[in-house]
């Protein structure tokens, strides 16, 4: 194995530079007794040349370093790799890794050339990839699902507390020194409670899609006394009811039921929107749906930030149509400035797509990524392919 930063690895260059990996602490996760090894090399032609858009930190990187044949090209920076960067060293690449942030056109795909045979990326999501584009150059995909299912799900509960218990209000006052000034009064910073008590003993949670993440924020949320589950998803989909009451039965709810859109709206006391984007679900949190919530609603988001309508939402905190929104995710981002409606809205906590964000799931994700990109190189089942059938 040969690496390089930057550019491509000249035979005569006889210490190539290394990377670095930034986070202080190096968690070392098992790397599930995975081994390139087992894999017969598809092409038998020598050397792959890997195009690396970023350090994926010292497990995934130690993965790829110990495979045979492959040559690594790292993007020698801790910021997001440059587009002209990725087509300038892209062409005659075997595979490509890449982040959410790094988008896979006809372009790059193009001047990658016919060497090219797989495209990982470090995400759930692959909307930044042309997959039609894909599908028709016989490339493969690979992705990272599952991994990141309870990391995602910590967050939403999380952001369902900081929106509903005024949390950004809160700190804004700690942080700007203005605790000393703030008078106190029986209902200061006061917001509707996620548990429930004995004067108010229901609580209605509802899922737009459920999916794993979703059901496994519903079983975080179920120490907070939830009643009733309501969930709407794919409409061509159909109601999975042996599976929703074996939910219910196992967590001791009142009931878990699929509802259409306008329902949910109506009736939960905590939405969380936890559906892929595309097509389908572009905007489905509008303002039809923002005036049908309950005015201590709570919108939490951390699916994609084109589910829900910036402008719609920001009117409805503004003119009190619901209580509160927690954002993992915003439509735009990361072009996310102080100037957006959502930003200037205190009651709008708003946080820069993190929900993957903990040193044991990241470094699953990078490992997953390895796994996939080398299986795809030198044949074998990927761990997580994306289904291309339907490009094609």
């Amino acid at each position: 194995m040969r690496t390089v930063v930057g550019v491509a690895l000249s035979r005569k260059t006889a210490r190539p530079p290394t990377s670095t990996f930034r986070i202080p602490f190096q968690p070392s996760l098992p790397l599930h007794n995975w081994s390139a090894r087992r894999f017969t090399d598809m092409s038998q032609s020598g050397r792959h040349k890997v195009v690396v858009c970023r350090d994926l930190g010292p497990d995934a990187m130690s993965l790829l370093k110990a495979t045979p044949k492959l040559d690594l090209v790292v993007w020698p920076h801790d910021r997001g790799c440059d587009r002209t960067w990725l087509l300038d060293n892209v062409p005659g690449s075997t595979g490509l890794v890449v982040m959410l942030t790094d988008k896979v056109d006809s372009e790059i795909l193009g001047r990658a050339g016919p060497s090219l045979k797989i495209v990982s990326t470090m995400s759930v999501g692959y909307e930044h990839i042309d997959l039609k584009a894909a599908a028709q150059s016989g490339l493969k995909v690979g992705y990272t699902p599952d991994v990141l299912t309870d990391a995602v799900a910590d967050l939403s509960v999380m952001l369902a507390l900081m929106a509903s218990r005024n949390i950004g209000i809160a700190t804004a006052l700690a942080r700007e020194g203005q605790w000393p000034n703030h008078p106190w009064s029986p209902f200061t910073l006061c917001g509707p409670q996620l548990s429930t008590i004995a004067s108010s003993p229901t609580r209605k949670v509802g899922f737009v899609g459920f999916g794993r993440i979703a059901q496994a924020t519903l079983a975080r949320l179920v120490p907070f006394g939830i009643t009733h589950c309501l969930y709407s998803s794919n409409p061509s989909s159909p109601t999975n009811h042996e599976r929703d009451a074996e939910l219910a039965r196992a967590y001791k709810l009142q009931s878990v039921t699929k509802v259409d859109v306008d329902e949910l709206a109506r009736e939960s006391d905590f939405i969380f929107v936890l559906a892929p984007g595309g097509r389908d679900t572009y905007h489905i949190i509008n303002e039809k749906f923002l005036k049908q919530m309950k005015r201590t609603g709570i919108l939490v988001n951390a699916s994609r930030g084109t589910l829900v309508d910036s402008d719609a939402l920001a009117k409805a905190l503004r003119e009190g149509w619901i209580w509160g929104a927690g954002l993992d995710v915003v439509e735009g981002e990361p072009s996310v400035t102080i100037d957006h409606p959502l930003v200037k809205e205190p009651r709008c906590i708003i946080i820069p797509h993190v929900g993957s964000a903990t040193l044991e799931t990241r470094t699953a994700m990078a490992v997953r990524v390895a796994q996939n990109l080398i299986a795809g190189i030198l044949g074998g089942s990927m761990p997580a392919q994306v289904d291309l059938s339907g490009y094609r």
